[in-house]
């Protein structure tokens, strides 16, 4: 049996691994950075809102149509071509912040660009990897992703108020602009595998990406369970401070409660470059339910050390998750239609979190936080609890074929690669 390379002897993929983490380290500055910039420029929340609002809202409507282009050209094109969109808008953000006196409408709008730049860049993500690897590599290379991105969320927070302290926030836009641009570089000399698709209409793609995952019921089904967990997560992430203030000792509690799971995310990142589960996708959905845990703490009021401790279990199930279940969508979704399932799988994702930070304040002034954070506990466990239901969850095991060979997964008896 052939032994395989790791994924980083690939020239290609390790250049396109190099530019990745440059702009995931990029991006993660940019948080902190917006925060403060646009409170100390306005010193409303409403205008935070209105600047997160812009950029959330382009990406939710161009998702589809950005999985259209993904797939009817190179993905390398199209993320080339997003780096440079999105290295523009950085840089324009950067240089009304260190001018003194932004204008927020300017900020606005260059995050409405940057949005609207996202929604075609994140469905090239699978093409590019499934574009440089070999199909036995998948996991391997998902796995490096994930502990770069969940690295990039441990130290890029620190690495943004650092910058915001010592520099201001117009230079952590400046760094972001930057990543994009020699991401881009990068991009321009790797070689990425494109298998063409037949030219339709653009309503006639959109279908058949839709086909896709509806033909599919591990996949559909997943993503039911995986929007179910991102609306929960809204849900904490909006009242969950106050918890931790309130009931639970203070601004330290919530602080430790994030650094915990930044280090939960990475390790279960760690995990998923090892493991090799049977049934991938049903292991990884049964440890996304551990999200369980935190959200029904967080309602009990329980001891502050137990409630962390749960939330960093629960975010190692979702650095578990992701490199696992990108790797199955690539090695059982035909090439052809990998960038439109993507983006379906976003959209739904993406969409389900405005929502639990719409509802989540209004329950909780008419019934309490315990009521919405005991509603999302239920939602997210027996949504992701409920997969194990599903045959195709069940079944799914280690595709037999490369990807883009077959559009269904095969149990076979070998352990999985997802």
């Amino acid at each position: 049996m052939r032994v395989m390379p790791h994924p980083l002897r690939t020239r290609s993929f390790r250049l396109l691994f190099a530019g990745r983490t440059l702009s995931l380290l990029g991006d993660a500055v940019i948080p902190v950075a917006l925060t403060l910039a646009v409170i100390k420029a306005t010193g409303s929340a409403g205008a935070l809102a209105l600047v997160l609002g812009c950029a959330m809202v382009p990406k939710l409507l161009l998702l589809p149509f950005g999985g259209v282009i993904g797939d009817r050209f190179n993905a390398r094109t199209v993320a080339l071509t997003t780096d440079l969109v999105r290295c523009a808008a950085q840089l324009f953000v950067g240089y009304e912040l260190l001018g003194g006196d932004p204008e927020l409408w300017q900020i606005a709008v260059a995050e409405a660009v940057g949005g609207a730049a996202s929604a075609f860049a994140m469905p090239t993500a699978s093409p590019l990897i499934t574009g440089t690897v070999e199909a036995g590599n998948l996991q391997r290379a998902n796995a490096l992703l994930g502990v770069v991105n969940s690295a990039t969320r441990l130290g890029g927070p620190a690495l943004g108020g650092l910058l915001v302290a010592t520099a201001g926030p117009g230079w952590a836009f400046v760094l972001d602009g930057a990543s994009f641009a020699v991401s881009a570089a990068l991009l321009s000399v790797i070689r990425v595998r494109h298998v063409p698709i037949a030219r339709r209409s653009l309503v006639a793609d959109l279908r058949e990406g839709w086909s896709e995952v509806r033909s599919r019921d591990w996949y559909w089904t997943s993503l039911v369970a995986h929007s179910a967990w991102n609306g929960a997560a809204a849900v904490l992430m909006t009242l969950g401070p106050a918890v931790a203030v309130h009931e639970l000792g203070g601004q330290g509690v919530w602080v430790a409660f994030l650094q915990t799971g930044a280090v939960g995310l990475l390790l279960g990142s760690l995990l998923a470059g090892r493991a090799r589960p049977r049934r991938p996708v049903l292991v990884a959905n049964l440890g996304l339910a551990t999200y369980v845990l935190p959200l029904g703490l967080l309602a009990l009021s329980a001891p502050a050390p137990v409630t962390i401790a749960a939330y960093g279990i629960a975010q190692a199930g979702l650095g578990f998750l992701s490199p696992v279940w990108g790797t199955a969508v690539q090695s059982a979704v035909p090439a052809h239609a990998l960038a439109r399932v993507t983006s379906y799988d976003w959209l739904l994702s993406l969409g389900a979190m405005p929502l639990g930070y719409a509802l989540a304040p209004l329950a909780a002034e008419a019934w309490g936080p315990e009521v919405p954070l005991t509603a999302a506990a239920f939602t997210v466990g027996a949504a992701c609890l409920g997969t194990a239901l599903v045959p195709g969850v069940r079944r799914f095991g280690q595709p037999s074929a490369a990807p883009g060979d077959t559009g269904r997964s095969k149990k076979v008896s070998s352990e999985t690669v997802a």
